[in-house]
Order: C-alpha cells, then sequence, then structure tokens
C-alpha cells in the first residue's frame, strides 16, 4: 500500500466494533467485566449502546440470547477463559436452537500470547487458542483481531455470518487491539445486511410444481415450525394463512409465530396428546406445507408430529423439499413472495372435513379447588394482552404453556431443543428489554396499560439456577411477571426418572422475599407480591390492578403438587408408578 492509497477515514477498532454493532440495530449489550476486557468495555455506552452487566456470564449469554429472539441479533461480551467458558452453554443453546448471537471476548495482548507468558486465566501452559477452538464448535464464524490491516474486513465479514445462519458467532479482541487505528471508510460504504441469492435457474419449474400440488389439494394444511424465524418468513406464513384459509397448526417451537386468534389457527399440534380430530385430520392430509422445520425429539414430541414426507412441501434452510425431492440454493422469503404473487385465488382448495377447534370449559372449577397442571395455563390465559411476551421454562411450565391461546402480535419462546434448565429467567431479561426498546414510542395497550409485558412460567426448581438476574431486571425496570410454579423440586426430572429419588429435591426458598433481597424497594416488594394454592386465590390475583396494569417486577408463587404433571410428562410417570409396583 502506498502513501496515497491509506484510508483517511480510520477508527479505533473498539470504535468501529461497537459502532457495527448499532447500525445492526442491537442497542443493549450484556456482559460482565474481567480484567481482560476491561479497556474494551470503555467504549461501549460512548458508542451509544447500553451496557447491561449481569450476574455472571452464563446468565448474559442467556440474556444475550433471549434478546436476539425478539430482537433480530443480540451482543455480550466477556473475558479471556474464565469468563467465555462460563458462557460456552448458553452459545451452544443459541446455536442449537438458531438465536443470532454476538459473543465479543477480551484476551490477552498479543504480546504476552505470542510470548507464551504463562498468566491467570489460562492452564499456565502457554497456549492461549484451546478456548478458541472450543468455541469453533458451537459458532458459525470466528475472527481473531490481531492485525489492523484486516481487522475491519474480519468484523464485517463475521457480523455478515451472523445474519446467514442466525447462529452465533465468536469475536476476539485482544487487550492492545482495542484502541488501534484501523481503516473505516466500510462503515458508510457498506452497509452490513444478508447477501442477496440469485433466483437458482430451476425456481419456475418448482414454482409452477407447488402451484399444482396446491390446486389439487384436498386436504391440506400448513405446519408452522420455529425455525421461519430464523429464515424471516414470518410475514409471508401470515399471508398464506389469510390466503388460503387453510388449517394451521404448529410445534412447540412454532408457537407464537402465527395469529391464533384466526379462525383456521388451531394452536399446538399434540399428536397423541391433541384432540383426535386434528391428529386424524393431520395423518390424512394430502398436502402439508411446512415452514421451518425443527425435528428434534422435544420439538417433536417423540418424533410423533413429524408430517408425512410424501405428501409435504417443506421450506427449511436453503432448500426446498417436495416429496423426496430436494431443490436448494433458494431464499425461501423471496421464493414465498413469489408464489404468493403467482397464487390464483379462484383455484385455492378450500380445506375438507376440517376438525373441530376444542375449547376447555373451566366452569367446573371451584374456588376451593386446589390449582393443578391441568387447568393452570387455561386459567391464567386472559391476563395475556396483544404485544405481550409469554416465556415458559423447560419442565412442567413447557408443557403446560403449549395450552395457551394467545392474542394477535404475542410472541411466545421457550428452549425446545437445548432444554438447560434456568435459561428462561435470564433469557426473559433479555427478551423484555428487546422488547422495551421496540415499544418506546409507540401508544400504550389500553387505559393506563403499558404497552408489551412479560410473562414468565417458570419452576421453584429451574428458579435456582439463574435466580440472581431478578436483580438485573429490577435495576432495569422491565415490566416482568413471574409466574414461580411451586412444586418442591424437579418435576420434570422425576416424571423422567427418579420418583422418588433424593437428587430431585431442592432446598424450599421463601420466594417472596426475592424483591426485597435482590435489590427492590421494601414498600414495591410488598405490594408486588402474590400467592395462590386455590383458584379462588389465583382468580384474586389475576384480577389485582398490580397484575393488571402495574409496572416493574411482580411475582406470583403458585403452588402445584410436586408430581402433578401433564402430556409426554404423564405418560412418563405414570410408567414409572407401573414399573416400581411391577418390582
Amino acid at each position: 500500500m502506498t502513501q496515497d492509497s491509506i484510508p483517511t477515514q480510520t477508527a479505533k477498532v473498539a470504535d468501529y466494533l461497537f459502532t457495527r454493532l448499532s447500525q445492526l440495530g442491537i442497542q443493549s449489550v450484556f456482559g460482565v467485566p474481567g480484567d481482560y476486557n476491561l479497556r474494551l468495555l470503555d467504549f461501549v455506552e460512548p458508542a451509544g449502546l447500553h451496557w447491561v452487566g449481569n450476574c455472571n456470564e452464563l446468565n448474559a449469554a442467556y440474556a444475550a440470547d433471549g434478546y436476539a429472539r425478539i430482537n433480530g441479533l443480540g451482543a455480550l461480551i466477556t473475558t479471556f477463559g474464565v469468563g467465555e467458558l462460563s458462557a460456552i452453554n448458553g452459545i451452544a443453546g443459541a446455536y442449537a436452537e438458531k438465536a443470532p448471537v454476538i459473543h465479543i471476548v477480551g484476551t490477552p495482548s498479543r504480546a504476552l500470547q505470542e510470548s507464551r507468558t504463562l498468566v491467570h486465566h489460562t492452564f499456565a501452559d502457554g497456549e492461549y487458542r484451546r478456548f478458541a477452538a472450543m468455541h469453533a464448535q458451537v459458532t458459525i464464524a470466528q475472527a481473531n483481531l490481531t492485525d489492523p490491516r484486516t481487522a475491519a474486513e474480519q468484523i464485517d465479514w463475521v457480523l455478515e455470518q451472523v445474519l446467514v445462519h442466525s447462529r452465533p458467532v465468536y469475536i476476539e479482541v485482544p487487550d492492545d487491539m482495542v484502541d488501534v487505528m484501523i481503516p473505516a471508510t466500510n462503515l458508510e460504504a457498506r452497509k452490513i445486511q444478508l447477501p442477496p441469492t440469485p433466483s437458482p435457474k430451476h425456481e419456475e419449474l418448482v414454482i409452477t410444481t407447488v402451484l399444482e400440488r396446491i390446486y389439487s389439494a384436498k386436504r391440506p394444511l400448513i405446519f408452522v415450525d420455529g425455525e421461519s424465524r430464523a429464515l424471516g418468513i414470518l410475514p409471508q406464513i401470515d399471508e398464506l394463512v389469510k390466503t388460503t384459509g387453510w388449517p394451521t397448526w404448529t410445534s412447540a417451537f412454532g408457537k407464537g409465530l402465527v395469529n391464533e386468534k384466526l379462525d383456521n389457527v388451531y394452536g399446538f399440534y399434540g399428536a397423541d396428546y391433541g384432540s383426535k380430530q386434528s391428529k386424524a385430520y393431520f395423518g390424512s392430509a394430502d398436502l402439508l406445507f411446512v415452514l421451518g422445520p425443527h425435528y428434534s425429539n422435544t420439538n417433536t414430541l417423540g418424533f410423533t408430529t413429524i408430517p408425512d414426507q410424501a405428501a409435504s412441501i417443506s421450506f427449511s434452510g436453503t432448500t426446498i423439499q417436495i416429496g423426496k425431492d430436494s431443490y436448494r440454493d433458494f431464499s425461501i422469503q423471496h421464493f414465498l413472495t413469489q408464489l404468493l404473487r403467482s397464487l390464483d385465488q379462484d383455484r385455492i382448495p378450500r380445506a375438507e372435513g376440517l376438525p373441530p377447534k376444542s375449547k376447555m370449559d373451566l366452569s367446573h372449577i371451584n374456588k376451593s379447588d386446589l390449582i393443578t397442571q391441568d387447568y393452570f395455563y387455561r386459567f391464567v390465559n386472559h391476563i395475556f394482552s396483544e404485544g405481550d411476551i409469554v416465556a415458559t421454562e423447560t419442565g412442567t411450565a413447557s408443557y403446560g404453556g403449549r395450552a395457551f391461546t394467545l392474542p394477535p402480535n404475542t410472541r411466545m419462546f421457550g428452549a425446545v431443543t437445548w432444554l438447560s434448565i434456568g435459561y428462561m429467567l435470564p433469557a426473559s431479561l433479555g427478551a423484555a428489554l428487546a422488547q422495551q426498546e421496540t415499544n418506546k414510542n409507540k401508544p400504550s395497550n389500553g387505559a393506563g396499560r403499558r404497552k408489551g409485558r412479560l410473562f414468565l412460567f417458570i419452576g421453584d426448581g429451574s428458579l435456582q439456577m439463574t435466580v440472581q438476574e431478578i436483580s438485573t431486571i429490577i435495576r432495569e425496570k422491565l415490566d416482568v411477571t413471574i409466574f414461580i410454579i411451586n412444586n418442591a423440586g424437579y418435576t420434570i426430572e422425576r416424571a423422567i426418572h427418579g420418583r422418588q429419588q433424593a437428587y430431585n429435591d431442592i432446598t424450599s426458598w421463601r420466594h417472596l422475599q426475592a424483591l426485597s433481597f435482590f435489590g427492590g424497594g421494601e414498600e414495591d416488594a410488598a405490594k408486588n407480591n402474590f400467592t395462590a394454592r386455590t383458584f379462588g386465590e389465583l382468580e384474586e390475583v389475576l384480577q389485582s390492578e398490580r397484575i393488571q396494569n402495574g409496572s416493574g417486577l411482580r411475582i406470583v408463587e403458585v403452588y402445584m403438587g410436586r408430581e402433578d404433571c401433564q402430556g409426554l410428562l404423564k405418560t412418563l410417570l405414570v410408567s414409572q408408578i407401573a414399573q416400581e409396583a411391577e418390582n
């Protein structure tokens, strides 16, 4: 490079990186300070980003994941070695469930690494690359910013990959690189975005084939799974559901991605654990539009909800599969847009033999009845409003929450495959913060009600894993209501194995002291704590002005039986009891 070709526009590495995050729509960054990232953290708030200090790095990764699922991207900053390894479980979960998280790690200076100096947070053997090698297994792209000539391009490439794959990426910033000047012309000249996908030569053939299948169908349906979010096709799905009028179901992962108030939307498909009529229709369908499939055992109820391949047209990644034939290299977003434009509405068949939509009658419940899993989730359903977020933790809550019927534009999410218990509390912090940022300039959701609240349903066992983030929720002034399901331990584990084993027990906590212990004011804490053992008590709680229209953090402790569960968990528990009787 000659002197004349040196760019006149430059920026420090940290400024460049954080400007890029801001350009991509990230407003808050999660993490924990550590000696190798402290100088890097000095640049966060001057760049216009909000720093959210978490109680530990694992929680920060969970929070960034939850933020990403609502905002579209999330980011966290940890220190080298101890910090990043604390976070790696959360990064792995984001990888498994396609949450686009940017993990930035402050590392020792280049001089220390090159000289193999035996410093802290290492194995004292001079080897500095092991932690990066570990992260290579759970991130889609990695960059180590050691050369000012290439740092800008490395940052841009990695950030492009997080958009392309909707999976975590990993960026190392050595301590002495933080304020090194690098070329910055790209900040204005090049926007980071999804690169265009050229239409493959067989696109017209595939559209024609799909249209023929649509027009000839007699018992069609739409099945929406959770990777639809990562594909960015939710607007197209909404139009498809409304245009066709076809019966529509979702997986657990897909719940909350479709408007469940539409007449043709049936909600979660439960196979043997749902209505017999729905299962019969699903099994006899001659065309299944499958969007964003994610066929893990836990998302498919032990592989029982996977659609028949021969009758399916499936959209995943960059591939369209029609029966057994696969067609690659598509932008699914573009293809669905073109397909919808090509549809002849007069030829779209109306589905025949539709199953009835199930309704649960709660009129038989007495106020004195103890709260049970079977009816709890339907009972609380009416407190949700348009724009809310509903989060369900792994365990009985994740199964029970599938019974919710959600208002329009209400997001619901929970872990479906990684299932690291405790994930949902910090993830709710991240999701609620993203929601708050999105709704800053939106009007209220009714008289006196702030638009967009988050409702978290979590068991007492899961809560103990990550409870510290209650303090961060309080500090960030987020509108969160936590329903703590107190069933005396790990009910999901009891159902699987060890029904009466001590290892599934936990220490009993005084949950209603959490608000004051974790930093809430005494007066505020007293007003925002609730408890219920019967449906009558629960009804009083739900009618409370604090629950209906209050702001800030509210905690509702709900007591249920230690072996009370439903769905697949109940099947496992009954089987275990039968085996015990035989022995």
